[in-house]
């Protein structure tokens, strides 16, 4: 089987509008928490969220092509653009696969089509609603943008989805399914219906993320996306490219149990899938980024799961305490921090941290990004429904 390597990454998050400003926000223990802008959040139990400020599609697409895409596809296409010029990948379009991973889809568009049809009684709409709202948009754009007419397809799998879709670009290009694919995910959730969703679940902060400490509240919903150039190391390698780590390893497991509540066996055991996949033993993982998303039930259970893994287990962060939890592009944007974390030999924080939860007794980075060289990392997404997935990534050597 081949090696497969990681040459580009673009990411648009609440840290900022590309790859340079979310890694300065991350090293900075920054977060990017505030209130939420594009709804008015009055009526609601929460009014903090991680949003994308200030983004301007006009400044990335055509006028005409932006009216035709849902936030959520306009914030992938601008992630994807990043990753391709970072990489300097000349793309072989029928080698050449597309996955990404959405939870939602264009949850804005359907929400502003509904007010249109309940509260103003429309009965004409835009005749690109269907194909606006649906969950495929990022992939469908960026291989007709990019001329790709390899595999592409978009992964569903709520909180995991982008992580599944990274997993299965990897193991295609490392099969020799593809030569190279461009994955990742995108979310953009901020409009009344969602945030009224979330609101009954009643697991949302009504302060900020504070993953793994006693006094946590729940999480805070984010935005962003985030996409990976992802090509053979003999390519990369003949090229001259610069590689900013290889993924070596991808473990996806069921818990079979609860829509909701998360399984420390599914979540342990889908750790142990991506170590065996990547050829891994635990000790060699210096730092995982977790799921962590600051509720109750998840990070108790995450750190029972990592416990079960590791007899010492490594250094521990959730950047979500930072960029918010983005749905079906966690998994993404926290591939990307557990790979820059890696290259640049920095690990990232848990931000917002007070005080430790003796059942999260887990050396989980608080507040400050710490110097350390690590050989490998693991990044964690469990997601509602059971659905857990783990990425692993080593130096190259």
């Amino acid at each position: 089987m081949r090696r497969v390597v990681i040459t580009g990454a673009g990411v648009i998050s609440a840290l900022g509008p590309d790859l340079p400003s979310f890694w300065a926000a991350l090293a900075e223990g920054r977060s990017g928490i505030r209130p939420i802008k594009a709804v008015d959040c009055s009526a609601l139990r929460f009014s903090n969220g991680a949003e994308v400020q200030d983004f301007d599609p006009f400044l990335h697409f055509d006028p005409k092509v932006a009216s035709q895409l849902d936030r959520t596809v306009q914030l992938g296409g601008v992630a994807a653009a990043e990753a391709l010029g970072m990489s300097g990948l000349t793309l072989d379009p029928a080698r050449t696969a597309v996955v990404t991973g959405c939870c939602v889809g264009g949850k804005t568009t359907e929400d502003e089509t509904y007010r249109q049809l309940f509260e103003e009684k429309k009965t004409r709409f835009d005749p690109l609603t269907i194909p606006k709202v649906m969950a495929n948009g990022t992939a469908s754009w960026i291989s007709m943008h990019h001329g790709i007419t390899g595999p592409a397809y978009t992964v569903s799998t709520a909180c995991a989805s982008s992580a599944h879709a990274i997993g299965q670009a990897f193991w295609m290009v490392r099969a020799g399914m593809a030569d190279a694919a461009l994955a990742g995910g995108n979310e953009a959730p901020f409009c009344l219906g969602m945030l009224r969703g979330w609101e009954a679940m009643r697991v949302v902060a009504p302060d900020t993320c504070r993953p793994f400490t006693v006094d946590r509240k729940g999480l805070i919903l984010g935005e962003g996306a985030a996409i990976l150039v992802m090509e053979t190391l003999e390519a990369a390698t003949a090229r001259g490219a610069h590689i900013l780590g290889e993924i070596c390893g991808f473990g996806m497991t069921s818990d079979a149990s609860h829509i909701t509540m998360p399984s420390a066996e599914g979540a342990a055991a889908a750790m142990r899938a991506a170590l065996a996949d990547g050829g891994l033993a635990p000790e060699q993982i210096g730092y995982i980024n977790a799921h962590g998303t600051g509720t109750p039930a998840n990070d108790v259970t995450e750190t029972r799961a990592i416990r079960s893994v590791f007899a010492q287990p490594p250094a521990v962060s959730s950047t979500k305490s930072m960029h918010g939890h983005t749905l079906g592009a966690a998994g993404a944007l926290e591939a990307v921090a557990s790979l820059l974390a890696m290259e640049r030999g920095l690990l990232p924080p848990t931000a917002n941290f007070t005080q430790a939860d003796p059942a999260c007794d887990l050396d989980v980075i608080p507040n400050m990004a710490r110097p350390a060289q690590v050989e490998a990392v693991l990044s964690n997404s469990f997601a509602f429904g059971g659905l857990n997935a783990v990425l692993a990534f080593r130096r190259i050597s």
